[in-house]
């Protein structure tokens, strides 16, 4: 008899489609998928050499909070990620200069996040490093998981939006009118159950429905899912320590 060849069934292979009744090739999106969180790879290692620099490096913190010319740079950097925003739209396609966007985008963030971080304790940023990490994988292969029994998690769209508006009235409040550290605690358990909706959320567009020319959108998209929950979960736990 002839020998019949293995065929490959691991998930990469395209043997399988990521979800049933799919109809483009699973080869072409498991390509556009790794593309995405090799991205998103760099991204976060860009932010953590950002942040990690201005964390050991004392006086650059120092510079940022304690003259005329930091406080406006720091708020320049605060403002630069949402200013990026408009021409990286625009040019998301064009190569190489939605990278460069891309870059300056992330970089400015990587500095809000290492000012914040200046100024937490090692064990809080550890602690919420461990569950951001542990939370965002469990998401992701859940996500992949459900994906493949048929679930569909665009219906969280919409809840989403209300959520994240809730969120900033929130915020908004809690900055005219302080309520405490358990008002803080209590924002930061929302946002934290909020962006974990997005990552379940923006995985599966990025298995069901975002295009091959929208790799920067979707790398954006879950990068600042990610940060997002990140900074949730410092909140809290700077909260309780202090």
């Amino acid at each position: 008899m002839w020998a019949v060849p293995p065929r490959k069934n691991d998930l990469e292979s395209g043997a399988r489609p990521l979800y049933p009744m799919m109809l483009e090739s699973p080869e072409l999106r498991w390509a556009f998928i790794r593309k995405i969180y090799s991205i998103i790879s760099i991204q976060l290692l860009a932010t953590i050499a950002v942040a990690a620099t201005i964390v050991s490096v004392r006086p650059i913190a120092l510079f940022f909070v304690t003259t005329g010319a930091g406080l406006a740079l720091y708020i320049i950097l605060i403002i630069m990620p949402f200013i990026v925003l408009c021409p990286l739209y625009y040019y998301h396609q064009k190569h190489p200069v939605n990278y460069l966007l891309l870059g300056v985008f992330t970089i400015s963030l990587a500095f809000s996040v290492g000012l914040t971080c200046a100024f937490t304790s090692g064990k809080v940023i550890l602690e919420s490093v461990i569950l951001t990490a542990v939370v965002v994988i469990s998401l992701t292969l859940y996500t992949f998981w459900a994906a493949r029994r048929g679930h569909d998690f665009n219906f969280l769209g919409p809840f989403l939006f209300g959520a994240v508006l809730v969120l900033l009235v929130f915020a908004l409040i809690q900055m005219l009118f302080p309520l405490g550290k358990i008002s803080v605690m209590i924002y930061g358990c929302l946002a934290s159950i909020i962006f974990c909706g997005f990552i379940v959320y923006d995985t599966d567009n990025l298995i069901k429905r975002y295009t091959y020319d929208e790799y920067i959108w979707a790398a954006v998209a879950l990068y600042l899912d990610i940060i997002n929950l990140f900074l949730s979960l410092l909140t809290i736990f700077r909260a309780a320590e202090s």
